[in-house]
């Protein structure tokens, strides 16, 4: 009897095995969380990105009295490549620039997209791929090239 009330009693080591359990679940929180700023550095280098592709789109590089001849699709995707960034495991994949012309008024467009693809782990498991993209239309002063 007294063996038995001195272990109910003793509450050494007590934090240890609290710690035990709480500990990986602690971890695996910790990793999450950087694996979604990874995500969210990823977005802002995407915004980035699309920004000078579009302030690129919209440059008149040889103004005459016929108006302006933008950027071809390829040097806007160009701009665009070189000037994403991010980190992590994850990959940017830029669109080619489609071109449109406006039902409207028929102003000249393109039609900008990149997107980033990061697959994520929980340690020991497998999580979530994750797959974001961002588009912008940009309106462009001449003919399209």
């Amino acid at each position: 009897m007294k063996f038995r009330r001195s272990i109910t009693r003793n509450e050494e080591g007590v934090a240890a095995i609290e710690m035990a359990f709480a500990l990986p679940v602690l971890i695996v929180m910790i990793w999450m969380f950087v694996q979604l700023a990874q995500v969210y550095r990823a977005m802002a280098g995407i915004q980035q990105a699309l920004g000078e592709g579009a302030r690129f789109a919209t440059l008149c590089q040889t103004p005459g009295p016929s108006g302006c001849v933008t950027p071809s699709a390829a040097d806007v995707k160009q701009k665009i490549q070189d000037t994403v960034y991010g980190i992590g495991p994850g990959t940017f994949t830029v669109s080619d620039p489609t071109t449109g012309t406006a039902a409207v008024d028929g102003s000249n467009y393109y039609d900008l997209t990149v997107r980033y693809q990061q697959p994520t782990t929980l340690l020991l498991f497998p999580g979530p791929n994750i797959d974001v993209s961002r588009s912008k239309r940009v309106w462009i002063a001449g003919a399209a090239s």
